[in-house]
């Protein structure tokens, strides 16, 4: 039986991009979700998981930005979902296995601390929020969790990626800039400075959602043998343009 490829945040956007991309190379499970309470999220990575007898390619790129949630619930599909997933997946993982972490070039725009980065690499503490809190974040501020959570998923991806390349797996991130999505152009209405964003950057517009789906089929394929621990920036030049 062929390992399973999966996508998860599939229903539209650039994980709906990549779904097309990956039908192609074999068996595909696609997995959308808009749930309420995380244990209701962690319970369907968990059968999620539990359906996988053999990682292919899992590509994850479920999130929510600033403006579709509250800060909590923003920190729980971002980064302490995605936690959970990695972990459960462990049993599934075989030579040639890989997962890309869809992050986002916010993660590259918060200074970060000592303090804060010792809180962020253990997002499924049950004093997580607390913790957050006590350092003078506010746990429910959705900008803040929104920049932080995805700083955190492309550190998850790092410090994880060891675990994985025991079992011959790779472990990747990949950070959007601004792209031509309904999630996109919902952040883009509510936030002006997007607009000075994109016509600074390097090639000055935003990106198709294919654009980014090709990078994330090239980074599961085995083109990209050699990759991991690492973080992908797909931006149009969007970092860069900031000195």
């Amino acid at each position: 039986m062929s390992p399973t490829n999966v996508v998860i945040g599939a229903a539209s956007g650039m994980g709906a991009a990549v779904a097309t991309l990956l039908a192609p190379r074999g068996p595909l499970l696609l997995a959308d979700r808009d749930g309420t309470r995380l244990e209701e999220v962690a319970a369907d990575l968990d059968a999620l998981a539990g359906a996988v007898d053999e990682l292919g390619a899992l590509v994850l790129t479920a999130g929510l930005s600033p403006s579709m949630a509250p800060g909590r619930r923003i920190w729980e599909v971002n980064l302490i979902g995605p936690a959970r997933l990695l972990h459960a997946l462990e049993p599934s993982l075989r030579p040639g296995s890989v997962a890309v972490c869809f992050a986002s070039m916010a993660g590259y725009m918060m200074p970060s601390s000592p303090e804060v980065d010792a809180i962020i690499d253990d997002p499924t503490s049950a004093t997580f929020f607390d913790q957050l809190d006590a350092l003078g974040l506010d746990p429910d501020q959705s900008q803040i969790a929104y920049a932080v959570s995805k700083a955190g998923l492309i550190r998850l991806v790092r410090h994880q990626a060891g675990v994985w390349g025991r079992h011959g797996a790779r472990l990747l991130s990949l950070s959007p800039g601004i792209i031509a999505t309904g999630m996109g152009r919902l952040e883009a209405e509510h936030e002006p400075a997007m607009a000075d964003m994109v016509r600074d950057s390097a090639l000055a517009r935003m990106a198709q959602p294919e654009e980014v789906a090709r990078v994330a089929a090239f980074l599961v394929s085995d083109e990209a043998s050699f990759m991991t621990g690492t973080d992908v920036l797909v931006d149009g030049g969007a970092i860069a343009a900031r000195g």
